[in-house]
């Protein structure tokens, strides 16, 4: 009796060997893409100073008690053709200059802080160099930083032309 010899092809004519390389390299591809989305749309880290961030709300708060306590609120008109951003502000509290925070949601290096200038009873005015487009949360107070005495919030999406209500809020 002869024993037939099988024909057994090269490996790489076979199909398993090319199964297995080819999930080997498709979980790399898809590595390096996910790697460079992560990097690319990177959202910061956590604040090292958490707990006195957390600590904070409560001057939040103490801030939005006393912007009800004046009565305070605002129409907030941004013209999408020359820039000009229009803040009335109601209440009894009329400070020489508004600090307007326009703070992007997803993507902290486009956030914006503009300074608004009083023109008359109530009436406060700026110009931005760009249009403003897609949605910002809004935050209007009288000075710079946390010490501020009150604090308007609100939130809009751009381009619009009506008007922005922004009331007490943290």
């Amino acid at each position: 009796m002869t024993a037939e010899h099988e024909h057994i092809p090269p490996w790489y004519k076979q199909f398993w060997p090319w199964f297995l390389i080819g999930l080997l390299g498709s979980s790399v591809a898809f590595s390096l893409v996910y790697l460079t989305l992560s990097i690319h749309y990177f959202d910061g880290t956590v604040a090292e100073d958490y707990y006195k961030e957390g600590l904070a709300i409560n001057q939040q708060i103490a801030k939005q008690e006393r912007a009800q306590a004046l009565g305070l609120s605002a129409t907030l008109r941004a013209d999408p053709t020359t820039g000009d951003i229009v803040v009335d502000l109601a209440g009894d509290d009329h400070p020489e200059r508004l600090i307007l925070k326009l703070i992007f949601p997803t993507e902290s290096h486009r956030d914006r802080e503009l300074t608004l200038e009083h023109v008359r009873a109530g009436r406060y005015v700026t110009m931005l160099d760009e249009p403003l487009r897609y949605r910002w949360y809004l935050h209007l107070q009288p000075d710079d930083g946390p010490e501020a005495a009150w604090r308007l919030t609100g939130e809009a999406r751009f381009p619009t032309g009506d008007e922005i209500t922004l009331v007490p809020g943290i």
